[in-house]
């Protein structure tokens, strides 16, 4: 089967090579219907990115022509998503490996694209069909009260990452994470052992649990070490711009070290960095979160907490099927490992 290139959805849709690239790399100046029109296009022709999506047509095509499905077929898992997951999130190998491990117990996998309209009206896409979802696997959904009527049809529910707990707000639903305090815990403390008690955080807490969590553990970590946090080198933002920018360059002296909620927000900081004439490591050195694959071919090589995505989708699919036998069970929420990765970045 030959390769989708991003020249062959750009030439389907008669539209530039560059357009078809901003959309799929979520880059800003796109309208979003232009990008919704993108990226269905994608998931329709294969491109490699979206390769654990799948489509209503074809379940149906699992069906005879009297509409029954196969013996062993045990009915749709869905999978709820704000966005569209590309091979640089950490959930896209997730969801390749639970995509396979479901199909051999006769489910199939179809991806429910939430918009912000399903969001404002608390509606659900028009392509989910009630009866024939077992299950629920829930990425991207960050809007609590969204998520609280999700919860509230009845159908085994599992939320990977989620709404930060906000005020002690937790969903009535299983919830899978990957272990986002001990490394980060880890980290602070090798930094100060050093004498460097500069550190910085940037990354918007309330954007979701797992930056909530990262936060936390850089201030639990400071705290027990006695080292007061110098708010001006905590930023509460994701994209490193306009007057965060600025706010860099005004700085007398930069922190030692700038811990960041992920790889994309360290990816921006690096940047943002270079066009104030600054420097990684030298000027200042740089955490990420996620080891996306940007991570290893940056320059410099990015420091970064690796996920174990393997492990996550086993225990997804344990904490789903074990739901889906046991209705009645407590909710529970697991942290999967991490794993503190070192690179040029950080280097001192």
């Amino acid at each position: 089967m030959k390769k989708v290139t991003i020249q062959d959805i750009a030439d389907e849709l008669g539209i530039s090579r560059n357009t078809v690239s901003k959309a799929i790399n979520n880059s800003d100046g796109l309208a979003d219907a232009t990008r919704e029109r993108i990226l269905q296009k994608a998931v329709e022709m294969g491109y490699k990115q979206f390769s654990y999506f799948s489509t209503l047509s074809s379940v149906s095509a699992l069906a005879d022509a009297q509409g029954r499905m196969p013996p062993g077929y045990q009915g749709e898992i869905a999978l709820l998503t704000s966005a569209f997951l590309t091979q640089s999130h950490f959930a896209s190998t997730l969801l390749d490996k639970f995509q396979r491990e479901i199909s051999q117990m006769g489910y199939t996998m179809n991806t429910h694209r939430v918009t912000e309209r399903n969001m404002r009206e608390k509606s659900l896409p028009l392509t989910f069909q009630r009866e024939r979802v077992k299950a629920i696997l829930c990425i991207e959904m960050f809007d609590y009260d969204y998520d609280e009527m999700v919860c509230e049809l009845g159908i085994p529910t599992l939320f990977v990452d989620g709404p930060a707990k906000l005020q002690g707000r937790s969903l009535p639903a299983d919830q899978l994470y990957m272990d986002n305090s001990t490394e980060i815990f880890r980290f602070v403390n090798d930094i100060l052992s050093q004498g460097k008690t500069r550190i910085g955080f940037i990354g918007d807490y309330t954007h979701c649990q797992s930056f909530y969590e990262r936060h936390a553990a850089f201030r639990f970590a400071m705290l027990m070490a006695g080292v007061p946090v110098d708010e001006r080198y905590c930023f509460r933002c994701n994209r490193i711009e306009g007057p965060t920018v600025e706010a860099l360059a005004n700085l007398e002296q930069l922190p030692d070290v700038f811990l960041c909620a992920n790889d994309f927000v360290a990816g921006d900081l690096m940047r943002a960095l270079y066009s104030i004439g600054k420097n990684v490591p030298e000027d200042v050195r740089i955490l990420g979160f996620d080891d996306a694959p940007e991570s290893r071919i940056s320059r410099p090589a990015l420091s970064t907490v690796h996920i174990h995505t393997q492990v996550m989708a086993f225990s997804a699919v344990q904490l789903l099927v074990s739901r889906m036998k046991e209705p009645s069970l407590d909710y529970r929420t697991v942290h999967t490992q991490t794993d503190l990765i070192l690179r040029e970045s950080t280097v001192f």
